[in-house]
């Protein structure tokens, strides 16, 4: 009777403990309001406006507004040897997300919020989710590939090319960093949109070129490159507009800004207020006051904003100055907006130019030849050149 009486007291602890451990995990992964960085201005709400959380605009709000059309969407890609066929449609901002999304194991979130510190300032603090193993085991297998071809003894291009290389074939998703509430850092392999591509290809390279394999560091390198200043303060921290997303990391010696030394032109936007304008197709503005309000003060600071383009019929000129991993985005006239895309500079075995980049059509992949797709997509004027940083001559 002892004996079967020590047995149930031990299961009792150990269901006790089960059970405190299980309620512990509860409440330290319960969503942790996040405020933004800018004073929301006092007023009122918009009238009607709904509440809950949103994504940016997308490629179907260009469609909606009839500011693209749906039919000229898909271009050819001529000089591809199988005759794929490349969809042109704009993924609008820096960041996307996906509709109704379900988020695999592979995702790693951090999330964002304000503390109020001593003294009275606020101060930054982030909640990691532990990563899977898919997830770092995707990371783990191009770093090996990274290794066994000693990319760390190339120049910084190439390394970036070559990264972007491992990715081909990968799936495009849209909206993926707008499912949460709060703003999360969003870091994943599996799928990109065609900025997320770019973030997540310079922030190995940078690691790559130093010899820092860390999983941790490309991390860092992904909130360093998305957020103003590499703090992830909230939904209006995040780089929304590309041209503020090379400046920004021009600022902090991430990216160099060559547009102008390559003979670029003025851009003349006199306001980058697309997403204030279009605040009712964004559930993220619409929904939520305090975010519409920091983003009409966001755009008010990026008034006077000096962004060079080299002309569409200009780009293939510039050939011989581009390097690959050279970062590109494609400029638009469309109204309050700068860029409609963004990918890298692709340099084939026989010294042509092309662009990698995560497609609206489905996947990462290559076309042919860079001049040719800009000059497919609609509303497309040129370009924005940024180059890599090299971290080992810093």
């Amino acid at each position: 009777m002892r004996k079967i009486y020590g047995l149930a007291v031990v299961g009792l602890a150990i269901a006790s403990g089960v059970t405190f451990h299980i309620a512990s995990q509860a409440r330290v992964n319960q969503p942790i309001p996040s405020t933004s960085p800018y004073s929301p201005v006092r007023g009122g709400h918009r009238a009607g406006a709904p509440t809950s959380h949103s994504r940016l605009p997308s490629e179907e709000v260009l469609v909606k507004n009839k500011q693209i059309d749906p039919a000229m969407l898909d271009c050819k890609d001529v000089d591809g040897s199988q005759g794929v066929v490349e969809t042109c449609q704009p993924s609008i901002h820096p960041q996307s997300t996906i509709h109704n999304p379900n988020l695999h194991d592979s995702t790693i979130l951090l999330q964002s919020t304000n503390n109020v510190a001593a003294g009275g300032q606020d101060a930054q603090t982030l909640r990691q989710e532990i990563p899977q193993t898919e997830e770092v085991e995707r990371f783990q297998r191009v770093i090996q590939e990274a290794i066994a071809r000693q990319m760390h003894e190339k120049p910084m291009g190439e390394i970036m090319q070559a990264i972007a290389d491992q990715f081909l074939g990968t799936a495009y998703k849209a909206d993926l960093l707008d499912q949460s509430k709060e703003e999360t850092l969003v870091v994943t392999l599996k799928h990109f949109d065609c900025v997320l591509f770019v973030e997540s290809v310079l922030a190995i390279a940078r690691g790559v070129a130093v010899q820092d394999y860390s999983y941790q560091t490309f991390v860092n390198h992904i909130r360093d490159q998305r957020y103003e200043n590499g703090q992830m303060n909230g939904y209006c921290s995040r780089l929304h507009y590309f041209s503020a997303w090379i400046n920004d990391n021009q600022k902090r010696g991430t990216v160099q800004n060559i547009a102008g030394n390559l003979g670029g032109m003025p851009l003349n936007k006199k306001n980058l207020n697309y997403m204030s304008r279009h605040w009712k197709t964004s559930p993220q503005l619409v929904r939520n006051e305090a975010n519409y309000q920091c983003i009409v003060e966001m755009e008010a600071q990026l008034d006077g904003v000096n962004i060079n383009y080299i002309p569409t019929n200009q780009i293939r000129r510039v050939y011989s100055q581009l390097q690959p991993g050279d970062i590109v985005a494609v400029a638009t006239d469309i109204a309050g907006l700068d860029v409609t895309h963004t990918g890298l500079v692709y340099r084939h075995p026989d010294g042509n130019m092309g662009f990698i980049h995560a497609s609206p059509a489905g996947r990462v992949t290559i076309s042919r030849d860079l001049q040719r797709y800009v000059g497919h997509v609609e509303h497309a004027i040129g370009i924005l050149v940024a180059r890599p940083v090299d971290p080992r001559q810093q």
